[in-house]
C-alpha cells in the first residue's frame, strides 16, 4: 500500500488533466483495499481506476483510492472453451493481448481500448460490433459499506449500450475487484464486417484471418483514428452513439440521405455520434487547449493545459450545435466529476 497526500492526479487520468487529490492510496491486493474501506468507513471515498473514462473538473478532496490489484487466472475450461478470471488493476489492452497469445478468442474486437480490466464491466465497454457483456460471466465486488465479497452474473449486471447497474443502481457502493470471462479455444467465429476491420486485414495481406489479425487491424484502425493518450490527452469516445425511434430517423433521413445507421431492435436506430459531429462542421474545431479531434470527431482532447472545465465548455458547445442541427441530445458517455 503506498499513501501520498496533496498529490496531482495528472498521471493517473488519461485527458492528463492536472487536478489535485487530498490523499492517494494505492492498494495492491484485496486485504489492503478492506483495510482502506474499515480506517475510513466514516468519511467519503474516491475509487479510481485506469481513469481512463473520466473528466476531471475540480480538485478531490476526500481520500482517492487507487484500485491496482494485479493478477490473471484460469478458473476452469472445458474443450472449446475457458473461463479466465483477471483482477481489476490489470491493463485492458495488455489482458486481451494475453488472452490473444493463448489463442482465446473473443476479445479481439475489443483491443486497444484504454482503462483497466475492474472498470470495464461499468461501462460495458464496446467497439466494433462486440461488448464486454457478450463475454461477461461474472465478477466479484466489495461491498463499501459491509465490506462483504459480492457475486454479480451477467443479469445482475444489468448491461446495456455503455451501461450497468453500477451507473446507476448501485453507483458508488461497490468496488469491482475482479471480471470473469468466457473466451473460445477452437472454432473461433471473427467479427469483421463493423467498420473497417475487413479492409484493413486486406491491406495487410492476410487471406485467412484469424484472431490476431483480427485484433491487429482493430488496433491499425484505431491509431489511424484515434489520439494515444500517453501523446494527447483524451478519453476515447466522449460521447455515447444516440438511439432514436425509427420515426425519428425517417425525418432524419429526410434531410440528409446520407446519414449512416445502424438498426437496433424492431423500432430503434442507432446513429454515429461522430458523423453527427462531423456533420456539424466541428470536427477539428479548438478552443484554447481544448478540442474536437481533427480525425475522430467523437474525441475531445486536451492539446496540453486544458482544465476539465475547459474540455466540458466543449462537450456542452458540441452538445447544443448538435441539438440545433438534427434535433438530437447526445449524452457524454464519460462519467463527468
Amino acid at each position: 500500500m503506498k499513501i501520498s497526500r496533496n498529490t496531482s492526479l495528472k498521471s493517473y487520468n488519461t485527458f492528463g488533466i492536472d487536478v489535485k487529490a487530498k490523499s492517494l492510496i494505492s492498494v495492491n491486493s484485496i486485504d489492503e483495499l478492506i483495510t482502506v474501506l474499515k480506517n475510513n468507513y466514516y468519511k467519503d471515498l474516491f475509487i479510481l481506476g485506469g481513469g481512463s473514462n473520466m473528466l476531471l473538473t475540480k480538485d478531490i478532496d476526500m481520500n482517492v483510492v487507487h484500485i491496482d490489484i494485479k493478477g490473471i487466472e484460469v478458473i476452469r475450461e472445458t474443450e472449446d472453451f475457458v473461463f479466465v478470471k483477471a483482477n481489476a488493476g490489470e491493463n485492458w489492452h495488455q489482458f486481451v493481448l494475453y488472452t490473444l497469445e493463448q489463442n482465446w478468442g473473443g476479445l479481439e474486437n475489443l483491443s486497444l481500448i484504454p482503462g483497466n480490466v475492474g472498470t470495464s464491466p461499468i461501462q460495458n465497454i464496446g467497439a466494433y460490433g462486440v461488448e464486454l457483456k457478450d463475454h461477461f460471466v461474472s465478477c466479484n465486488a466489495i461491498d463499501i459499506q459491509s465490506l462483504e465479497v459480492v457475486h454479480f452474473t451477467a443479469e445482475e449486471c444489468e448491461f446495456e449500450y455503455r451501461n450497468s447497474i453500477f451507473k446507476h443502481k448501485v453507483k458508488g457502493k461497490f468496488i469491482i475487484t475482479s471480471v470473469v470471462f468466457k473466451l473460445k479455444k477452437t472454432n473461433h467465429k471473427l467479427l469483421t464486417n463493423y467498420g473497417a476491420i475487413n479492409e484493413a486485414i486486406m491491406d495487410m495481406g492476410i487471406i485467412n484471418p484469424g484472431i490476431r489479425d483480427v485484433s491487429n487491424a482493430v488496433i491499425k484502425i484505431r491509431q489511424q483514428k484515434l489520439p494515444d493518450p500517453k501523446e494527447l490527452g483524451n478519453s476515447g469516445s466522449f460521447f455515447k452513439n444516440p438511439v432514436i425511434t425509427t420515426q425519428e430517423f425517417e425525418v432524419l433521413k429526410m434531410n440528409f440521405p446520407e446519414v449512416p445507421n445502424y438498426l437496433v431492435g424492431n423500432d430503434s436506430v442507432k446513429i454515429p455520434a461522430g458523423w453527427l459531429i462531423d456533420k456539424a462542421g466541428l470536427k477539428g474545431y479548438r478552443e484554447g487547449d481544448a478540442g474536437v479531434h481533427k480525425n475522430q470527431a467523437l474525441v475531445l482532447v486536451n492539446y496540453g493545459e486544458a482544465t476539465g472545465e475547459d474540455i466540458l465548455h466543449l462537450a456542452k458547445k458540441v452538445q447544443g450545435e448538435i441539438l440545433k442541427k438534427f434535433q438530437i441530445k447526445l449524452e457524454p458517455e464519460v462519467n463527468i466529476i
